[in-house]
C-alpha cells in the first residue's frame, strides 16, 4: 500500500469525489480542499506528497495558489483546467506546475500522471544535493563558492552569490523579492523590493551579455525573479 498523501483541490465536489475514489483505490491517503486558501492551510498542517490543483476556484485560484506554494515547497503539482488559455498560462507563464491535465479528463490517465510525478520525486530525493549547478555557460560551484561564465571566473559578493545560488537551485520557480530577502538575508522582509532589485541588477551586470535583456535571471512582472529550467 502507498503511504503518500495526495491533496485534491477543486471547488467541484463531484470532481473531488471521483478523484478521491480512484486515488483511494490505488492505496493513497487523500485530503480534499474546495479552494486555494484552504489548500494553503492544509499545507501548513499536513505532510503532503503531491497536489492536484484546479485552476478556476473561488477565494484563491489555482495559479495564485501554485505560485504561493512554490515560494516554500518543491512538492509535485498537477494542475487541472477546462480552459485553453489557462493551460497556456500553466505551461508558459512560470507557475511552477509540474504537469497539467485538461478537463474533461480520464481518471486512469490522471492516476498515471500522479504515479509518474511521485516516481520522479522519489528519484530526486535519493540523489545527493547538487554541489555544482550548470546553467548553459554559467557554472556555480557551491562548495568552492565560485561562479564561472564560459570558463571565466565572475567575482560576486557573498549576497550576490547567495541570490544566484537560490535561483539556480530552484530553476523554474519564481521568487518574490520579499522571499529572496528572507532566504538570503535571514531576516523578516520589510521594504525590500529595492534592496533585492539592486543586487539582481548588479548580478546581471556581471553575468549577462545584455543586462537589459537577461538570458539567465528573468523578471516575471508583478511576481518576482527566476532562472528558467
Amino acid at each position: 500500500m502507498h503511504k503518500n498523501t495526495i491533496l485534491v483541490v477543486d471547488d467541484d465536489s463531484a470532481i473531488r469525489d471521483v478523484i478521491h475514489v480512484y486515488l483511494r483505490n490505488e492505496g493513497f491517503h487523500v485530503i480534499e480542499a474546495a479552494n486555494g486558501t484552504r489548500a494553503l492551510e492544509i499545507m501548513e498542517a499536513e505532510s503532503v506528497q503531491l497536489i492536484i490543483l484546479d485552476v478556476m476556484m473561488p477565494e484563491l485560484d489555482g495559479i495564485k495558489a501554485c505560485l504561493k506554494i512554490r515560494e516554500t515547497s518543491d512538492i509535485p503539482i498537477i494542475m487541472l483546467s477546462a480552459k485553453q488559455e489557462d493551460i497556456d498560462k500553466i505551461t508558459g507563464f512560470s507557475t511552477g506546475a509540474d504537469d497539467y491535465v485538461s478537463k474533461p479528463f480520464s481518471p486512469l490517465e490522471l492516476m498515471a500522471r500522479v504515479k509518474a510525478q511521485l516516481r520522479r520525486q522519489n528519484r530526486i530525493a535519493r540523489q545527493e544535493p547538487e554541489t555544482v549547478i550548470q546553467v548553459n555557460e554559467l557554472k556555480i560551484d557551491i562548495v568552492q563558492h565560485q561562479v564561472t561564465l564560459s570558463g571565466r571566473e565572475i567575482a560576486l559578493t557573498p549576497l550576490e552569490f547567495a541570490i544566484l545560488e537560490l535561483l539556480a537551485s530552484h530553476r523554474g520557480q519564481v521568487f518574490h523579492a520579499d522571499k529572496i530577502y528572507e532566504r538570503v538575508w535571514k531576516e523578516t522582509a520589510g521594504y525590500t523590493d529595492n534592496t533585492v532589485m539592486v543586487h539582481i541588477r548588479n548580478i546581471r551586470e556581471k553575468i549577462e551579455e545584455y543586462p537589459r535583456e537577461p538570458r539567465y535571471i528573468k523578471t516575471v512582472w508583478g511576481v518576482g525573479y527566476k532562472i528558467e529550467k
